[in-house]
């Protein structure tokens, strides 16, 4: 029988680590970890853990450029020879020891989620390890040394399916895989972001929508800062149902890097872990309505490594499994007793921020009609107008 979900963990996935004072700290992924197992995720019924072996230069070459993955294994052994025209060694993406067989460990992680998905093996797959969204073909960028989705998505392409989505949710421009699909038919890429001139890596506009031969297959919506859940609600369900729907792909794979939280440090936006816990959900359903339930998701940023990211990729793996967590269930207190004792804090108390007293998640949809005046409508707009009619869809009422 397939598995329900295949989800990628072991803790040798700790070694991506840049360094004590890096906002990447890898306790992240070990407290996601944890609350899932606290929580009875990943003793669910269908629900297999996997770790994953170190990814061959063969493989790391369908995307990387050979003499780039040369540069990251020396730079494993000499971090001190790390070369910055790599990308490597540079504040971001500091060399530490081992640098190569953690970061392709994670390329695997993707890599088998996606053969997974794609043979039959489970419907569903989960690597919160990976979605290292930032690396390009021959350089290291934004804490991430290899690309492991674009990995995923390349194999798919060698091995049978016609199309792939790719969505990307996390604050900042998902650049690195749509370089690298840039001018590829098969591969839709949308990111949701926020705008880059508040953030790095200061690109993602309306207009990118891809190269000549894929007109439309990028797409960006880049928002104001100061984004609460509401907007960014409104601003995935105005723009990615539609146009995954009208591109038929085989396979999603989606990022959600949780960074979009108000308590991350590194960004600007104002969404709480009920809406990125909604997100999840929303990608989930399209999964299904579109392709068969095939679908690959991976983490990505999110700097908060205590209060948010292990209770939102807890919420990803649980929906995955189709054990969803409410929102409102307590947080185990073995789970925040642990917390507390390797990190000096106590931990959230509830699995979401909302209270009764905030009201229930709401945003409006983009039936209620455009509104000129709103900047957050003005953003979604522009991405519409750039790449809808490309896609046969109507900029106001798709």
């Amino acid at each position: 029988m397939p598995s329900q979900a295949r989800v990628v963990w072991d803790t040798e996935f700790t070694r991506y680590d840049f360094g004590p004072m890096h906002p990447m700290a890898p306790i992240r992924l070990d407290l996601t970890a944890r609350l899932c197992e606290a929580l009875g995720v990943l003793d669910a019924p269908g629900v297999e853990v996997v770790g994953a072996e170190v990814a061959s230069d063969e493989v790391l070459e369908t995307v990387h450029n050979a003499d780039y993955v040369a540069a990251v294994r020396a730079a494993s052994v000499d971090p001190g020879s790390a070369d910055p025209a790599y990308g490597l060694g540079t504040e971001d993406d500091p060399a530490f020891l081992g640098m190569h067989d953690a970061s392709a460990r994670v390329v695997t992680g993707t890599l088998e989620s996606c053969q997974a998905v794609w043979t039959g093996e489970a419907e569903h797959a989960v690597n919160f390890c990976g979605g290292l969204h930032h690396a390009m073909p021959g350089a290291a960028s934004g804490f991430c040394v290899y690309n492991d989705a674009a990995v995923g998505i390349r194999w798919l392409l060698a091995n049978g399916a016609k199309r792939v989505a790719y969505v990307d949710l996390d604050v900042h421009h998902g650049d690195g895989v749509e370089r690298i699909f840039w001018d590829d038919p098969r591969v839709l890429t949308i990111s949701v972001h926020e705008s880059g001139r508040a953030l790095f890596p200061g690109t993602g506009w309306p207009t990118d929508i891809g190269g000549p031969d894929a007109e439309g297959d990028a797409v960006n919506v880049s928002l104001p800062p100061g984004l609460p859940d509401a907007g960014w609600l409104r601003a995935i369900h105005a723009t990615v149902p539609a146009l995954v729907r009208s591109f038929k792909p085989d396979v999603l794979v989606t990022q959600h890097g949780c960074d979009t939280h108000v308590e991350d440090p590194l960004a600007h936006f104002a969404v709480s872990v009920d809406a990125q816990r909604a997100a999840a959900e929303a990608m989930h359903r399209l999964a299904h309505d579109v392709c068969g339930g095939r679908w690959v998701a991976l983490g990505g940023g999110g700097y908060e490594v205590v209060d948010v990211v292990p209770r939102t990729w807890t919420h990803l793996t649980a929906i995955a499994a189709h054990v969803p967590v409410k929102t409102s269930a307590d947080v185990p207190q073995d789970w925040r007793d642990h917390v507390e004792q390797v990190t000096g804090r106590p931990g959230p108390r509830r699995m979401g921020d909302l209270t009764t007293e905030d009201g229930p998640l709401w945003w409006r949809s983009w039936e209620m009609g455009y509104d000129p005046a709103s900047e957050i409508d003005r953003a979604i707009m522009a991405t519409r107008s750039a790449v809808f009619p490309l896609h046969g869809l109507d900029v106001h009422f798709d």
